[in-house]
């Protein structure tokens, strides 16, 4: 009777042993999952993408990939997507071979390849090579050859304003500087596959002359000066696909992925329109960055074929197109307004100077510089890449201040000119109570107009109406803008239950 009470008991401790591990608790098995790196990808006809797929929940990383589409290409076991020869928007599939039931896709737009030139024919990701893109219209300030424009009387005045006898210094470079790129980075992306994400402006940013979001600005948009930077923090994105441009002052990235600033700007690529008068930019002067900046790409080409952009300590209250701010209390005639133009004077012999060097002092001969921002005296600005070289670029300095020239100015804005104010008539939504996520067409009529937004969701937009998908009621506001000024207009879209 002990004796099978013994056992009995031994059995029970064993049980229970077991039943509790010991103590301890295994952690239940992980669910099969699925993702694909890239997200997303655009693609010309005939081109291959390389897709990874990532298998989480179990050792086996095997996958079955596969185009969704029957016409959409084709993709190796390897995950190598080579595009059709025709355009669209297809997906790619990879399948789970752990788990046949988890698989996930991703979105891949095949274009058409552009000519070369062509604004959507550039290469996508940071310094990505424009390959002969040029920003804005051949007939644009930034690109128009002003070497036989007269000189600025006062031009001698405002060169030794400025500093006669100092050289040239170019703000751009290969390597590292104080442990930061030297220069101001940018990145190309695709509409088709970069979302859009909100754009706050910072309590003590320029809200009122900011244009609103959401902008196609990817978590890995490089920031002058590095993540940490304590500086201006520009950060510049060109998609390619709609041609425009997008810049921010003092950017900062969520944890959420989106961002914050202290300015935005958002320009078209394809026209001259420039900022409402007395507005700022992500730049002091009003003006556009990125097509001031020196980069390796048009270098290596053999040509710089626009403006630069240039810094001077001080500058004066007033500015002159295609500036439309300035950023100083000095008022005096020889201090250089925001917009000036600035040249190498035509006898200068430039022709012992190194490759890199040369053509930026080319560019400066035919297309000049922009005075866009206060800084140091004749610091010229440029794309970081490990390409430049340190050396060559360097010899700039041995220009001097005095071997320039001011380009005829002609009107010097001291005030703030005043026009017609945009007006909006209407603004409405069609229809105006939908289903979550049924299409509703806004549409709206504006005078003295030359740029329009709509938040949320949308941000700049052309035409005079657009399509919007709304999950919940919501409250679109379209913002006009013109040379003389802002106003704003708002319709409701309901979400029906």
């Amino acid at each position: 009777m002990r004796a099978r009470d013994l056992i009995s008991g031994t059995a029970l401790i064993l049980a229970l042993t077991l039943a509790c591990g010991d103590g301890s608790s295994a952690s239940p098995p992980q669910p099969v999952g699925v993702t694909i790196s890239p997200a997303g990808a655009s693609v010309w006809t005939g081109g291959t993408q390389a897709f990874q797929a990532t298998v989480s929940g179990s050792t086996n990383q095997g996958v079955a990939w596969s185009v969704v589409e029957p016409s959409g290409g084709t993709i190796s076991a390897a995950g190598l997507y080579r595009a059709p020869g025709t355009a669209g928007s297809y997906h790619v599939k990879a399948i789970s071979a752990a788990d046949a039931t988890k698989s996930t896709q991703v979105p891949v737009t095949v274009s058409v390849q552009p000519p070369p030139g062509a604004c959507n024919g550039a290469a996508l990701g940071n310094g990505a090579d424009l390959l002969g893109f040029r920003p804005f219209p051949a007939d644009n300030a930034w690109n128009r050859d002003v070497s036989g424009d007269p000189v600025e009387p006062n031009s001698a005045a405002i060169i030794a304003f400025i500093g006669a006898g100092t050289g040239l210094h170019p703000d751009f470079g290969a390597g590292l500087y104080a442990g930061s790129p030297i220069g101001i980075p940018y990145t190309v992306v695709a509409s088709g596959v970069q979302p859009k994400v909100a754009i706050p402006i910072a309590a003590t940013g320029y809200a009122d002359e900011s244009d609103p979001g959401p902008m196609p600005i990817p978590v890995t948009a490089p920031v002058e000066g590095g993540s940490g930077s304590t500086g201006d923090r520009h950060v510049l994105v060109m998609d390619r696909d709609a041609c425009v441009l997008y810049e921010l002052y003092r950017a900062f990235l969520q944890g959420d992925g989106s961002w914050t600033a202290d300015a935005t700007a958002v320009w078209d690529l394809k026209a001259n329109t420039l900022r409402p008068q007395g507005w700022t930019s992500a730049d002091a002067a009003g003006l556009p960055i990125f097509p001031g900046l020196a980069r390796y790409d048009e270098v290596a080409a053999g040509a710089i074929t626009h403006a630069l952009r240039f810094t001077v300590p001080v500058s004066r209250r007033a500015y002159v197109l295609p500036a439309t701010h300035w950023a100083s209390n000095t008022t005096s005639a020889n201090a250089p307004p925001m917009g000036l133009r600035v040249r190498l004077k035509a006898g200068v012999d430039i022709s012992a100077y190194p490759t890199q060097a040369r053509v930026v002092l080319t560019a400066l001969k035919r297309y000049g510089m922009i005075l866009a921002d206060n800084g140091s005296a004749w610091y010229l600005s440029g794309a970081p890449d490990d390409r430049w070289s340190n050396d060559q670029l360097a010899t700039l300095s041995g220009i001097k201040g005095s071997d320039l020239e001011v380009v005829q100015m002609g009107t010097v804005y001291t005030a703030v000119p005043g026009g017609g104010a945009p007006a909006i008539a209407t603004f409405g939504a069609n229809p105006a109570s939908v289903a979550s996520g049924a299409s509703s067409q806004l549409s709206w009529t504006a005078t003295n107009t030359t740029r329009t937004f709509i938040t949320p969701d949308v941000g700049w937009v052309t035409g005079t109406s657009v399509a919007v998908r709304p999950t919940k009621t919501t409250t679109y506001t379209l913002e006009a803008q013109g040379p003389y000024g802002s106003t704003t207009r708002t319709v409701q879209v309901v979400v029906a239950p």
